[in-house]
């Protein structure tokens, strides 16, 4: 199949998105299997999608480039396994680091018209934080965009409405609460880690750190989500351990008084 054919075959593919995971997949499996040949080219009509799509299209585009970078990350893991010895691209999430801020801005346009997508586009970006699929700094930058543009819409949410046809309005209702309820399961799974030689036992492991990007393990990405949410030691701290420490030793504290 020559790049043209791949190319008009992929833009088919990307223009009947929809909510439905068989969708998602076919052209998830599409672009990886033309990664190689084309994969600059398949990227551009991911881009031109978000651009010129409806509001609708653009959010299927960017579930469908969440689906796309987990299978990126799949696909680097397994080459490392058969050719240990060579290194591996990640693939479109390389191309989602680095366009990050202008899938986005697309996907969520300013004034009223990018309001529908605000939500969802902001679940999936912290999704892809927590699970380190892209790096949390260029995240924070495009999550402090979409919240600029939330609290201060501009003149165009007054001047320019984008209104949506009924039947187009439920389609979209039905497809958030199929793409939400795909999202809620995926968001307490842990991620993989891409290193594929880690040991079972916890006790094995060895010490990494963030910098150490694709070879930081599940169980310190996971450490480091719960430690963000830790406040710092404060008097209400001591008081919770005094009162542990009366119910653990009642006869120590009883003699010290």
């Amino acid at each position: 199949m020559d790049p043209f054919e791949v190319r008009i075959q992929f833009l088919a593919l990307l223009r009947r998105l929809n909510a439905t995971q068989q969708s998602i997949h076919k052209a998830v499996a599409f672009a990886v299997k033309y990664f190689a040949p084309c994969g600059e080219d398949l990227w551009d009509c991911i881009v031109e999608e978000c651009q010129k799509g409806s509001i609708n299209s653009r959010i299927n585009t960017l579930y469908f480039l969440d689906s796309l970078c987990e299978m990126s990350l799949l696909v680097k893991s397994h080459a490392k396994v058969v050719r240990s010895n060579r290194p591996e691209s990640n693939q479109y999430v390389d191309y989602v680091a680095r366009d990050l801020g202008k899938i986005v801005e697309y996907v969520v346009p300013s004034g009223r018209e990018g309001l529908p997508n605000l939500i969802s586009t902001r679940q999936i970006l912290e999704s892809w934080k927590s699970k380190r699929v892209i790096d949390p700094e260029i995240i924070d930058e495009a999550l402090a965009n979409i919240s600029a543009r939330e609290n201060n819409p501009g003149e165009s949410s007054s001047t320019h409405r984008a209104h949506l046809p009924r039947q187009e309005i439920f389609k979209r209702i039905e497809e958030d609460r199929e793409r939400h309820k795909r999202l809620r399961e995926r968001r307490w799974v842990q991620p993989i880690s891409h290193n594929p030689w880690t040991q079972q036992l916890t006790s094995f492991m060895p010490f990494t750190e963030k910098d150490d990007g694709e070879f930081e393990l599940s169980l310190d990405i996971e450490f480091e989500n719960e430690w963000d949410t830790v406040s710092d030691w404060n008097e209400d701290d001591e008081e919770a351990c005094a009162e542990e420490n009366a119910l653990c030793f009642p006869s120590t504290n009883s003699g010290v008084s």
